[in-house]
């Protein structure tokens, strides 16, 4: 009996340390994005990974509640939403509908693909999280490189899967109003060594 409680008392410990590893916050992985370029940046420990172009919002920059501003400054991602969902799946309230939607499809607007629903880390942008502000796939991928959302980050989305696979909880988003380059030391030596990180 003293063997078996044993065994049971560490597999539970086992279990209980597994489980608060896939809760760790990502710490690897920082996101920049600039308002400006309608550019996002994928780091990681630092380095470049890759370059997407998004879509900020349409109505200017900023976090008000019940506006519809992009946030600036420093920012988390606090939930990941959409796990295997193929492109183009419907969301609302950041549940799948069941439908989905093609690129470009007339007269659609919803919030397909992935959710990382970012939470605000400064008093400039403390709203965010309850302002639902995200970073998302769109099917309008015509306006992406271009201020047209409704205060979120919108992303291609092919890109916003990649994105989503390759960051987690916890992970550092910055939002900006100036070029990437000024944001990012050293992006303009990498990315010319490296255009292939440049996306579309």
């Amino acid at each position: 009996m003293k063997i078996e409680s044993a065994v049971r008392a560490l597999t539970i410990i086992i279990i209980a340390a597994s489980i608060g590893s896939c809760v760790a916050p990502d710490t690897r992985h920082q996101i920049v994005i600039s308002a400006r370029d309608q550019k996002l940046a994928l780091l990681d420990r630092g380095n470049v990974m890759a370059i997407y172009r998004v879509s900020t919002s349409k109505f200017g920059l900023g976090d008000w509640l019940r506006s519809s501003y992009t946030p600036l400054g420093k920012l988390e991602i606090a939930k990941k939403i959409g796990d295997n969902a193929p492109p183009g799946a419907v969301f609302k309230d950041r549940r799948r509908t069941g439908e989905t939607v093609l690129p470009d499809s007339p007269g659609r607007d919803p919030i397909v693909t992935r959710i990382l629903w970012l939470r605000g880390l400064e008093p400039q942008n403390a709203n965010a999280f309850y302002r639902y502000i995200y970073i998302h796939g769109t099917p309008e991928e015509r306006f992406i490189g271009m201020p047209a959302s409704y205060g979120c980050i919108r992303m291609r989305s092919n890109d916003i899967i990649n994105l989503y696979e390759n960051v987690g909880v916890g992970a550092e988003v910055t939002i900006v109003d100036t070029p990437l380059a000024n944001a990012v030391p050293g992006l303009a030596a990498h990315s010319a060594a490296n255009s292939q990180l440049v996306n579309r």
